[in-house]
C-alpha cells in the first residue's frame, strides 16, 4: 500500500466513524407521525431538552415554543430519562426517550409501569 492509498483509506476510515457517531444522536429536529408536531431536542448544559419548533395544524401554533423536556439525564449511549410534557392534556410524565438507528427517537411518559410513546423521525 502506497502512502496515497494509507491516506485514503484514513479519510474514509475517519469520514465513517463520524457519520456512525452523528447518526447515534438526539440532537435536531424530530417529527411526531400522529400529529406532524416538529421537535428540536438539544443539549442544555450536559442534558437533553426539547422544545416545539413547528406544528402542522395551524390551531396548535400557540404550541411553539413549548418546552416539552428539561433536563433529561442521559443513562446510557442511547437513552435518557427525565419529565416529558404531553401536549395533548397538559400532563407532565416521567419520560424515557430511546434513540431507534440512526433516524428513529421513541418518547415514552410513563405512569409507575405503564408507559405509552410513538417513535419519532428526523427531519431531513
Amino acid at each position: 500500500m502506497n502512502i496515497t492509498s494509507f491516506f485514503v483509506a484514513v479519510i474514509i476510515l475517519i469520514s465513517g466513524l463520524t457519520a456512525i457517531a452523528n447518526a447515534a444522536s438526539p440532537y435536531g429536529t424530530w417529527i411526531r407521525p400522529s400529529t406532524g408536531t416538529q421537535v428540536n431536542f438539544y443539549d442544555c448544559g450536559g442534558k437533553l431538552c426539547g422544545k416545539v419548533v413547528a406544528v402542522k395544524d395551524q390551531a396548535r401554533k400557540s404550541e411553539i415554543g413549548t418546552v416539552i423536556m428539561k433536563g433529561a439525564t442521559k443513562i446510557n449511549d442511547n437513552e435518557w430519562r427525565g419529565d416529558l410534557l404531553n401536549l395533548e392534556n397538559g400532563k407532565v410524565y416521567s419520560g424515557v426517550v430511546t434513540l431507534e438507528g440512526p433516524d428513529g427517537l421513541n418518547l415514552k411518559g410513563c405512569v409507575g409501569i405503564i408507559c405509552q410513546g410513538e417513535t419519532w423521525r428526523l427531519v431531513k
